[in-house]
């Protein structure tokens, strides 16, 4: 017995598939396949005192344990329409650093449109995503604008069982900027803060019904240029949307 597994030892040293050599033995098994997903977190309409909103975001992946390539969007979409809204797209490379840790790297584009003239910006990205202990999930991230605007982003989910099925999930984020971009109603400082809390019920695992609230305050100059474009400055939303995974 021990002269077998020394002899399977060093051909595995040299690389040979022992396996193969023997018939009747399995074949091996691959473990780190090229795997994706695609998730809707977000498919909502917002009801609140300033125009209703169409919200979503979604992201996928394809890849393997260590390597993926990332794509998410997010946005809203003011009704009635024509209302505007604005949308933004993020494309990264992402690898494994650590247990649960992923390094994000690479593009994003933002678009704001509506009745007048369309804006858009795009950034270098560079983010962590991953979960952090007690099961939170986060996603810290800066961006550098193409004309150098340096900006944050931190997001922030729990999920909390009250049954397999039954799901309470609040959520945080704010965003952060280093220099005031008027044109995109951009204030230096903390920009804003957003906290949400959404109840789902998973009919399936991947197809889950909800409801919820949502609470947005601007600050600073970010809450100055809101008011100068009409736009309320703290907004209390209550929710409906479905989240779907494939």
């Amino acid at each position: 017995m021990g002269g077998g597994r020394a002899i399977l030892s060093v051909l595995l040293f040299l690389g040979i598939d022992a396996g193969a050599t023997e018939p009747g033995w399995p074949q091996p098994v691959d473990d780190n396949p090229v795997v994706g997903l695609l998730l809707a977190d977000q498919l909502e309409l917002r009801n609140s005192d300033a125009p209703d909103l169409l919200r979503w975001d979604v992201q996928g992946w394809i890849g393997t344990d260590y390597h993926k390539l990332w794509v998410k969007t997010e946005g809203e979409d003011r009704r009635p329409s024509p209302g505007g809204g604005e949308a933004e797209l993020q494309v990264l490379y992402s690898r494994l650093i650590a247990p649960f840790w992923d390094l994000q790297a690479g593009l994003r584009y933002d678009r704001l449109y509506g009745e007048g003239p369309d804006r858009d910006r795009s950034f270098a990205v560079l983010g962590l995503e991953g979960l952090a202990p007690y099961r939170f999930e986060l996603e810290p991230a800066l961006f550098l604008s193409a004309a150098g605007d340096l900006s944050a982003r931190l997001t922030a989910t729990y999920d909390l069982l009250f049954t397999q099925r039954l799901i309470l999930q609040p959520r945080f984020e704010t965003n952060l900027a280093a220099q005031q971009v008027s044109r995109h109603g951009v204030g230096r400082g903390l920009d804003d803060l957003e906290l949400g809390l959404r109840l789902r019920y998973e009919l399936r695992r991947e197809l889950a019904p909800y409801v919820g609230v949502n609470w947005l305050r601007r600050f600073g100059d970010s809450a100055d240029l809101a008011r100068a474009e009409g736009e309320q400055v703290t907004d209390l939303s209550i929710l409906a949307g479905v989240r779907v995974w494939f």
